[in-house]
Parts: C-alpha cells; structure tokens; sequence
C-alpha cells in the first residue's frame, strides 16, 4: 500500500530540469515587487484613515502579548504543514525537507495570482529532494484535496450559521452576500470534484496536472510532464487504497494548519481591543474564503480590505484597526515571504554546489 520505490536516472531528473539553465519554474520578480507595493499601499491608506493622534497612548499594553500568540500560531501552522507533507511522502522526505517544501509553498503562494498558486513549485522543490516528479505530483494533488475537503464542512457550517449570526458583515450589503453566496457555491463545487477525482476517478487528477503544465511558464516541459502523468495516475490508485487510518491522519494535520490560519485575524484583533471571539473566528473562516479569489499576487492589496471589512465592525475602537491590519500581514505575509525567500536561496546554493562538483569531476 505505499509508494513504489523508483531510482531516479539522470535522464529523467533532467527531464525535468529547465532549459537555459533556470533552476526552477520562473517565479516574476514583477510579482513579488507588485505584492508588496498593494500590501504597503493598502496597509499605508487604512492607517492614514483610521489614525489618530496620541494613538499608542491608548493602546491595551495588557493585551499586546497577544501577538507573541499569533507569531507562536503561525509556527504550528507551519509545523502542521510541514509535518502533513511528510506525512505524505511516507517518511522520505525529513523534516528538514518538508519544512522547505512547505516555506517554498507558502511564499510561491504569497507572491504569485491565485491561479497560479504554489503548487507547481512545490512539486519542483520536491523533485529537488529526489522524489519523481509523478510522486511529487501525487503528493501536491492529494494535499490541495485534502484542503478542500475541509471546505465540504466549513461552508455548509457558515451557510447555517450564516442565518443566526452576522457572518457576513451587514455593511457589506446585498452585493456582498452575493459575492460570498458565489464564493460558498464555486468553492463547494470544487472541493467535491477533487474529493471525487482522488477517490474515484484518479483520471479526471491526471487531466488537472497537464492543465497546471500547460501554465505558460511550465509549457516547455507539459511533453515529459505527460509522460509522468501516467506515473501520477498510479500513484493515486496507491493513495486511494489506502487505509482509512491515513486519510483521518492527514486530514487532521491539514485541519489544524487551517484552523491556525484562519484564527490569526482574531487573534491580532484580541491583541488590541475586545471582540466577540467566535464571530471573529467565523468571520476569519469567510475572509479566508473570500481571499481564494482575490486576483491580485498573493491577494495583496485585496486581502487587506477584507480584513478591514470583516474584522473593522467588530472593533470598538476603530482607530486600532490600521495597526491591526499591519501587524497581521507582518506576522501572515511579511516573515513567510522572508522565510521562503531563504528557503530557495538554499536550492539555489545546492543547485551551485552541484555544478560546481559536476564540473570538478568531469
């Protein structure tokens, strides 16, 4: 019932290698300089509205320790990542590995459209950690459906209570209920057919990896990568035999790494002023949801907004919520972009090193 062991040739790992000498797939600088100019800009106009003087002086000092939380809760979100795609990966890959896998991820994800994701990269990273690229496929696949499985429960939860608690802040009006009617419905949709591909018709997941390759920065490789779809269609036959064990097992992990994300923007809003706790949290659930379809690079700009939109009404004192903002994307976005920056740079410097040696041998 586990992976088939395969050794990795030299053919096949450089069939995945990119040409002209790119050691990944192409990451625009564009897109990390445009992410961080919307989150400045939108951080920079929500603390010059909600601003006023003498602002630090009425701060709740006795709350702020608050965010020493929310830096601990974005640890064991990565801890519980990290730990899911090894997990995954059967022990091949340590705990070193995984948490590289997963800063790489993280900061593909920040800094790239949602259509884009990270998941192209983190297949790439893994295949770096000698894994086949059809092994890392099946890994990448099963652990977005895993996240969407989470949305078969959360929605229809928020629905629900969506009719006895303002779920959707009333100031957003019909359009915005609207919008978020959408979001629930597409979102629902989605996470079925995934649950569906992976545990009964693998071929439909076969189809979604060669549309990810046709991306137009993954188009040269889209004839290998049909090649290894073949592999990818396999490997998730061997995912669906598994006992149930490992399914619970791996959600749960993927659970707790979304519960610590969507309970970041409560935590920060605790850490400045009192709130009704579960209408924040749910409300954190929606904005996470709603920030799937942000278009901008890692939904900047527009993430911020919605934190202003859904987490602003709950706050007695509005002029925090500019700090608020700001210090939720430094802790959510800001270190995990730094930390994933690191994270490539030691592919980069791997990459160097080979060569290096390569070279030296020849």
């Amino acid at each position: 019932m586990s992976f088939e062991k395969k050794h990795i040739t030299k053919d096949q790992v450089s069939g995945f290698e990119p040409a002209k000498g790119r050691s990944s797939p192409e990451i625009s600088g564009k897109y990390l300089v445009l992410s961080i100019l919307l989150s400045l800009t939108s951080m920079g106009l929500l603390i010059y509205w909600t601003y006023s003087p003498g602002l630090f002086d009425r701060l709740y000092w006795n709350r702020t320790p608050g965010l020493f939380i929310a830096l601990f809760v974005v640890g064991l979100r990565i801890w519980f990542l990290s730990a899911k795609i090894r997990y995954l990966s059967e022990s091949r890959l340590n705990w070193m590995a995984s948490l590289r896998v997963v800063l790489c991820w993280e900061f593909t994800s920040s800094v790239t459209p949602s259509t884009i994701g990270g998941g192209p990269m983190a297949t790439y990273v893994m295949t770096r950690e000698k894994l086949s690229l059809g092994q890392s496929s099946a890994i990448v696949i099963y652990a977005i459906m895993l996240d969407q499985l989470i949305l078969v429960f959360v929605i229809p939860m928020l629905m629900i209570l969506g009719f006895f608690l303002p779920v959707v802040p009333e100031n957003a009006g019909w359009v915005g209920h609207g919008a978020m009617a959408l979001i629930y419905i597409l979102l629902l949709a989605y996470a079925l057919f995934l649950t569906y591909g992976v545990f009964r018709n693998p071929y439909i997941l076969k189809r979604t990896v060669n549309y990810v390759f046709s991306l137009p920065f993954l188009r040269k490789y889209r004839y290998k990568v049909a090649r290894e779809a073949e592999v990818l269609e396999s490997y998730s036959h061997e995912l669906r035999k598994k006992p149930r064990s490992f399914v619970v097992n791996a959600f749960a992990l993927s659970t707790l790494a979304w519960l610590a994300k969507v309970w970041l923007p409560a935590i920060v809003i605790l850490s400045f002023v009192p709130a009704d706790v579960l209408l924040s949290f749910l409300r954190g659930m929606a904005m996470t949801l709603a920030g799937m379809f942000m278009p901008t690079p890692g939904g900047s700009g527009g993430l911020e907004g919605l934190y202003a939109l859904f987490q602003g009404p709950l706050m007695p004192r509005r002029e925090f919520l500019g700090i608020a903002v700001f210090m939720w994307r430094l802790i959510s976005f800001y270190l995990v972009v730094g930390a994933g920056l690191m994270a490539m740079s030691w592919y980069v410097n791997a990459r160097v090193v080979s060569k290096a040696s390569d070279k030296k041998k020849d």
